[in-house]
């Protein structure tokens, strides 16, 4: 498949000209390969390792969520060097979507996490610089067996701050670095937060607030997202793809 057909078709799923992301992140296209794709790779993070095992597996087309470009313009040199390198070297595509690929409502990390533990999604929640990009909704559950259900699908025991209801009804979430949302899910009438991870302060925020709160990992909570667009890509193009997992475990 040609690399320019595939980046469109991406780029409309994902609505990646409309949604707002920072704006040091570059959702798209990061680095292009000879110009065909024949085999798709996924991966949380953009790193040495994801290209080494991408080149590995023989693939000319990587998703990620944190991409190469993030944080202004970088000098090649150092780590930045060798991934640019290494994708060059391997004739790898880079495509990134972060925000785009939180919030969609289907592919979504959130929207997955929601159906996988059972929550009935009822709308949007939480937002990052104007952008909406978790998900609400309600599932009837004691805490305890919400922890448990959370750690199958997760594949990580999360850390739990319980001060809220022993059953839960009204759950949101947002997943990598959403402990800050906090106070927008006690404002929004909810009694519980499932995302990846939060600030030290944070603690006292769920303890004040009265939520429980699930710190999920930031790794585990996305990897969903990635794996979701890749198998998309397989079922309407034709092209494998392969998950490359390297949990940081944070």
């Amino acid at each position: 498949m040609r690399l320019d057909d595939l980046v469109r078709y991406c780029d409309d799923l994902l609505d990646v000209r409309n949604v707002r992301d920072a704006p040091e992140a570059w959702n798209g296209l990061q680095v292009a390969n000879a110009g065909d794709v024949s085999r798709v790779a996924a991966a949380v993070d953009l790193c040495a390792a994801t290209i080494r095992m991408a080149g590995e597996q023989r693939a000319d087309f990587l998703i990620v969520h944190h991409g190469l470009l993030w944080g202004g313009a970088h000098p090649l040199v150092g780590p930045h060097l060798t991934r640019v390198a290494g994708l060059l070297r391997n004739n790898i595509a880079l495509y990134g979507s972060h925000i785009p690929l939180d919030c969609h409502p289907e592919l979504g990390n959130a929207a997955i996490i929601a159906r996988e533990i059972g929550v009935e999604v009822r709308g949007a929640f939480g937002t990052w610089r104007e952008q909406p990009f978790g998900v609400w909704g309600g599932l009837q559950l004691t805490r305890e067996a919400l922890g448990d259900r959370l750690a199958r699908v997760l594949g990580v025991v999360p850390k739990a701050m319980l001060f809220g209801p022993g059953t839960v009804q009204r759950i949101g979430v947002a997943t990598g670095a959403g402990g800050s949302l906090i106070p927008q899910a006690a404002a929004a009438g909810l009694d519980t937060l499932i995302t990846g991870e939060g600030s030290h302060h944070t603690y006292f925020d769920a303890e004040e607030l009265g939520l429980n709160v699930y710190y999920g990992g930031h790794y585990a909570t996305e990897t969903f997202g990635v794996k979701a667009l890749a198998q998309h890509l397989e079922t309407r193009f034709g092209l494998p793809w392969v998950f490359l997992d390297h949990p940081t475990g944070l």
